[in-house]
């Protein structure tokens, strides 16, 4: 014969409410862990979805608003992030502004662009460290493109062409920081990967490599 004690005779109508009420319905959720994890109380700043209606049908919090409904409604514009003062532009951390050269005004690049970095041990040093990670498995460690490939210093595609050798060996700082920038040939563009700042210390890496 069984026997159950008072302990395990009130666990079992407990544990049937726990797990009935964590069911959800149509018209009701169940019972979330962490709520807050599911339903974001803070504000996206790139998203402005000023109706307040937006997404009712599948809205399953207390508030008042469409689930999809996501602006801040404590300030008198309802934004999520402030826009900058008219006329303002952004510059880096180092408080340089952004490169706006087009990708088809090589040549004017090569002329006017001046390197804001001096060619310094630091600063070579500092462009060999990101060579390494944005440069070297396309144009070798030794920067001498398909060549490098046969030497094993790096692994490059074929086809690329040394630093130190022929035209590639005379271009400018402008012209590399460009090139890097917009991308050339089957040189995809860095522009979005790499900050202004690491490009520049970047040439003056590769400068040092077309001396070779």
């Amino acid at each position: 014969m069984l026997k159950f004690n008072n302990y395990k005779i009130f666990s079992i109508p407990v544990l049937a409410i726990m797990l009935v009420s964590c069911d959800a319905g149509k018209d009701d959720t169940g019972t979330e862990y962490a709520p807050n994890m599911y339903h974001a109380v803070s504000y996206e700043p790139l998203i402005q979805i000023t109706n307040k209606d937006a997404g009712e049908w599948v809205s399953s919090d207390d508030d008042i608003y469409g689930e999809y409904y996501s602006s801040n409604p404590n300030n008198p514009f309802e934004m999520n992030m402030r826009e900058p003062a008219a006329n303002t532009v952004p510059r880096s951390g180092s408080g340089m502004l952004p490169y706006r050269l087009p990708k088809d005004s090589l040549d004017l690049a090569s002329r006017i662009l001046e390197n804001p970095f001096p060619a310094s041990d630091e600063v070579i040093a500092e462009g060999k460290v990101l060579y390494s990670k944005y440069c070297q498995h396309c144009h070798g460690a030794n920067g001498g493109g398909s060549a490098d490939e046969t030497a094993k210093v790096g692994v490059v595609f074929k086809g690329v062409p040394s630093y130190s050798a022929g035209r590639v060996s005379q271009v400018s700082g402008g012209h590399i920081f460009h090139v890097i920038t917009h991308g050339k040939g089957r040189m995809g563009a860095h522009g979005s990967q790499v900050q202004p700042e690491d490009r520049w210390k970047i040439v003056r890496f590769v400068q040092t490599l077309q001396k070779q």
